[in-house]
């Protein structure tokens, strides 16, 4: 079945470029409903986006890149536009994502180059049209509810009890105490491994459209514990540690925050950040039929046992998650 959207795209692009396209190579499709392809103007290859309006709106993406790239964060130039038919030409970052290329050997070095972008995207608090989003209670609270509602009750049909809420509830209310106790920054918000890209200049970033205002500790705690790549707690840590170092020696926090009220912030951001994916991965897999996400999910489930685990605060979500969760999670 042709794409009529592929085939509109194709010919857009040749009307920007003045180049023929004789077909466009898929790069990729992500969490959302926008698909990327490769083209070229004849000289140099582009990418082309496709963001269908009446699903998603372009206009954040525009935003966003503007205001990373006047704090000097490398992200894709645009090109072109048309915010009517949801086409965007922009330059090409290449083929290699940081994950293809993490290694025991080379992470430090990688991460460190990924943590010393984060005070730059700290500062981005605004774009030309205003004030980023806030990362509300009502926002996460709707990240915390895709867990219960699309991986407990849609994916493992738990028999939902009393108990079960009271646990539930109390762990909610946990993690979103966490998130306003933080200083309150400029958030990429998906910040992980999938997201750099590896350039000849250094690392590029991609997929920013959703940044807000939230907590600091937000996106160093979704690059150091990816969602598709794990790393020893004593990197992590260390990595975690020299990011509130870096970001006292530079006045973006506090230095009367100590090691351990950053590692709390951190790790308990990371249980937050990590509920959310897991309840994605699973929405993703009954609602959209991406079925391949939920090989992910074990290693959410992990950095939720482990973490929780080092904390008797969540003593009781603890026992809830390790024998009632995840069992049913293995029997699903």
């Amino acid at each position: 079945m042709e794409d009529s959207r592929e085939i509109g795209l194709a010919a857009w692009c040749e009307a920007q470029t003045g180049h023929p396209q004789a077909q466009l190579e898929v790069v990729s499709g992500d969490a959302s409903f926008r698909r990327y392809f490769r083209a070229s103007d004849g000289q140099r290859s582009l990418i082309a986006v496709d963001c269908p309006p009446d699903k998603e709106d372009m206009r954040p993406f525009l935003l966003v890149a503007d205001a990373y790239q006047a704090v000097d964060i490398p992200v894709p130039m645009v090109l072109n536009v048309d915010l009517k038919q949801g086409y965007m030409l922009q330059t090409d970052f290449g083929h290699t994502v940081l994950l293809s290329k993490l290694q025991e050997r080379n992470v430090r070095q990688y991460y460190q180059q990924a943590l010393s972008i984060l005070p730059r995207v700290m500062q981005v608090t605004e774009t030309a049209e205003g004030a980023l989003p806030p990362f509300d209670r009502a926002l996460l609270d709707r990240e915390l509810a895709l867990f219960k509602d699309w991986l407990l009750m849609q994916h493992i049909d738990i028999d939902w009890t009393d108990e079960d809420d009271d646990i539930w509830q109390h762990f909610c209310e946990l993690m979103v105490s966490n998130a306003f106790e933080q200083p309150q920054v400029g958030v990429h918000r998906d910040y992980h491994s999938r997201n750099l890209m590896v350039t000849p200049q250094g690392l590029g970033v991609i997929d920013f459209q959703d940044a807000v205002i939230g907590p600091m500790t937000y996106d160093a705690v979704s690059l150091l514990r990816d969602c598709y790549i794990e790393w020893s707690d004593e990197l992590v840590t260390e990595l975690a540690q020299q990011l509130r170092a870096d970001l006292q020696a530079t006045g973006q926090l506090a230095s009367a925050v100590t090691a351990e009220q950053w590692q709390h912030w951190f790790d308990w951001m990371g249980l937050q950040r990590h509920t959310k994916a897991a309840g994605i991965f699973a929405r993703l897999a009954h609602r959209d039929d991406k079925t391949g996400y939920l090989k992910d999910v074990p290693r959410t489930l992990g950095y939720l046992s482990n973490v929780s685990a080092k904390y008797p605060q969540l003593s009781d979500y603890h026992h809830w998650l390790t024998q009632r969760v995840i069992p049913a999670w293995e029997r699903a």
